[in-house]
């Protein structure tokens, strides 16, 4: 089969088509024929090396972390799905690799896809829909009336979480550029703020959770304060902590290095009388079906920028690293 790879983490050199084996299944796995693939920052950084002391992959190395397709085989244990179902998933750690005509990984990371959408649709929502989710439903457990800001709101995570926070019944402010306002204001957002002429630090006050996603330290620094106190901020960017660490059974070493680099930041909130926690997304094939379901409602719609062919897999790469994308990006893989 054919799939974009990597021989070596590099800034410079691009994903290479090449002929590689179709994946074996283990007695819990599904073999998929993916139909698309959804593009994420992530796979940039995990070609770059930025995870590399975290996820110390092998090479050569598929890259892809969302796929929608249909099952062509299943290992003799599983029980979820069967030939010829319509799934979607966010591959586990270690069994990613969706920039290819066939995936294997186990079926519990796995969801029947939503009904009335396209693959291409479908293969926009994993990663971004596990990451709002467990960030604010099974971390921050947002609540109807409360306050969340969510940064970078015409993002590929910012768009999906402003409608969950809307569904859950939040007051929701996000920041976004003016040329995106109206986009995320038909999402549901309740307050917008242009980051390029105003301060989100001098116009937000006594939020219950913030959603974190900017790189600037000044930037985690001010949303620490501008919640209330026993507020929640949840960082997708980090500093990562010793809870990620002992989630991932890391090392010592790499445990002790997440103490540090989180060290300063705890004791901000700690003074603030407010929380932190970095949250790195886990495969979840039961809260897929809950994300499922409210597709299938109507209550959260894909928003999708652009569909690459799958030759074109390296210019969706590069439109995913430019930082312009609203929603998300995905590859077409299958013809059929």
């Amino acid at each position: 089969m054919k799939a974009f790879t990597i021989n070596r983490y590099s800034k410079k050199e691009k994903l290479q088509l090449s002929e590689v084996t179709i994946p074996a299944i283990k007695e819990n796995d599904v073999l998929v024929q993916v139909d698309a693939a959804g593009v994420n920052l992530l796979d940039s950084l995990i070609k770059n090396g930025d995870f590399k002391l975290f996820l110390p992959y092998k090479f050569p190395l598929t890259l892809g972390h969302d796929v929608a397709g249909i099952v062509t085989k299943v290992g003799s244990h599983v029980r979820k799905f069967k030939v010829g179902d319509a799934v979607y998933a966010r591959p586990s750690d270690y069994s990613i690799g969706s920039f290819a005509e066939f995936i294997s990984f186990n079926e519990n990371d796995a969801a029947l896809k939503p009904k009335k959408i396209t693959m291409e649709e479908a293969a926009s929502l994993p990663l971004v829909g596990l990451t709002a989710w467990q960030s604010l439903i099974e971390i921050a457990k947002l609540k109807s009336g409360q306050k969340v800001f969510i940064q970078a709101g015409s993002g590929g995570v910012g768009t999906f979480a402003i409608q969950l926070a809307k569904h859950v019944g939040a007051f929701v402010a996000t920041t976004t550029s003016d040329a995106n306002t109206a986009l995320v204001q038909s999402l549901g957002a309740d307050l917008v703020i242009d980051y390029k002429k105003e301060d989100f630090s001098t116009k937000l006050k006594d939020y219950d959770v913030v959603l974190h996603s900017n790189r600037d330290p000044k930037v985690l620094d001010q949303s620490l304060r501008i919640l209330k106190p026993g507020g929640h901020l949840i960082s997708l960017v980090g500093p990562p902590t010793p809870e990620f660490a002992k989630e991932l059974d890391l090392p010592w070493y790499l445990k002790f290095i997440t103490k540090v680099l989180s060290s300063g930041v705890k004791k901000k909130a700690k003074k603030l009388g407010v929380n932190y926690s970095f949250l790195f997304m886990k495969a979840d094939g039961h809260q897929l079906n809950e994300i499922r379901s409210l597709v299938e409602a109507g209550k959260i719609r894909p928003v999708v920028d652009k569909i690459f062919a799958f030759k074109k897999t390296n210019d969706a790469m590069t439109y995913i690293e430019s930082g312009r994308a609203k929603g998300k990006v995905v590859i077409k893989i299958s013809e059929r």
